[in-house]
């Protein structure tokens, strides 16, 4: 891929990536689509930089890692309001009964689906009318269908669900470009990579050709709905033994907030056997089965079952803690 990006060659693949990015979440004119790199962490900061001038003020909805880290990187550049306190420990999503949310905010931001504490949105927050929302789906992007029309920004790294890492998607409503603080950084500001079609320096661009041919194959495969059924499928596969484990596994996650991309869990009891879960890691890393080891912070248990995941390759997951369960319960 030591194409130069500026070449035609190259280009096909960028109008061939937009075209199936539209296509499959029929993402209207008015949208801009934005390949930037810095991954999610790298939003956590363009986001309030070119998002919170309006009124220097934005909310944010933590239920989880991610989108705690977002939040704090915000406040390096406004006012930013937590929509409902602090939970101890992320075992869902609060009652929207609970939520504070300000009229008069920039933008109000949520991650749909945290990685570490398999906590997922199955539906799309209802904001004050005129506040744009922001989500980052960086772990579920291109899982399910949405109505983007409901989003001024949604953005995601695509080393989940869409390609390999290294690109980062954006597609961002025209009305909020042109506004960033004076501080923005020329590669982070969105109406600048606009203006220039995401070609302002060197893209990463295998990693682009990367996610076009991912997203036609999503396309080829039946589009989004095809790609929900799946994602329902198999994340009830792995509940479903979680469940009926009698406790020897455990998910703290309360049911309406499950992820379907991320199942933790962990296993000899609702706070876990280390010796127990090593057993585990090592058995099913025997067994081919791998990366099953929960995130650092949390410790744990946790199967990542994004698009490129197999039914079938659930099922051996499946069998796996079955058999599992049956020879280490006592």
């Amino acid at each position: 891929m030591e194409l130069s990006h500026r070449s035609k060659d190259f280009g096909v693949i960028l109008e061939d990536l937009e075209k199936v990015v539209r296509e499959l979440l029929n993402v209207p004119a008015n949208y801009r689509m934005l390949l930037m790199q810095g991954g999610g962490t790298g939003q956590f900061a363009a986001v309030p930089l070119n998002l919170i001038s309006r009124t220097g003020k934005a909310d944010y909805i933590v239920t989880g890692t991610w989108s705690s880290k977002a939040a704090k990187e915000a406040a390096k550049y406004g006012n930013v309001n937590m929509v409902f306190p602090k939970v101890e420990g992320f075992s869902g999503i609060p009652d929207r009964s609970t939520w504070k949310m300000d009229p008069e905010a920039s933008y109000v931001y949520y991650c749909a689906n945290e990685t570490v504490e398999g906590v997922e949105f199955q539906e799309i927050p209802e904001v004050p009318e005129g506040v744009p929302l922001v989500c980052d789906m960086s772990s579920n992007y291109f899982s399910r269908p949405f109505d983007i029309t409901k989003f001024g920004l949604v953005y995601g790294g695509a080393q989940k669900n869409i390609g390999s890492s290294g690109v980062t998607l954006v597609i961002v409503r025209e009305d909020l470009l042109g506004s960033p603080l004076p501080v923005c950084p020329t590669v982070l500001d969105y109406s600048i990579m606009a203006k220039n079609n995401s070609l302002l320096n060197t893209p990463p661009t295998f990693a682009i050709h990367v996610m076009a041919e991912v997203l036609k194959w999503a396309k080829k495969e039946g589009g989004l709905e095809e790609m929900q059924r799946r994602a329902i499928e198999k994340s009830s596969l792995i509940y479903s033994v979680i469940d009926g484990s009698n406790g020897f596994y455990s998910n703290p996650v309360e049911s309406k907030s499950r992820s379907r991309m991320n199942v933790v869990f962990r296993v000899g009891g609702a706070k876990g056997n280390e010796n127990l879960e090593k057993k585990f890691i090592d058995n099913a890393a025997a067994e081919g089965l791998l990366s099953l080891k929960g995130h650092r912070s949390v410790g744990g248990i946790r199967a990542s079952l994004y698009n490129a995941i197999t039914i079938e390759d659930v099922k051996r997951l499946a069998d796996f803690m079955k058999k599992f369960c049956e020879e280490n319960k006592a």
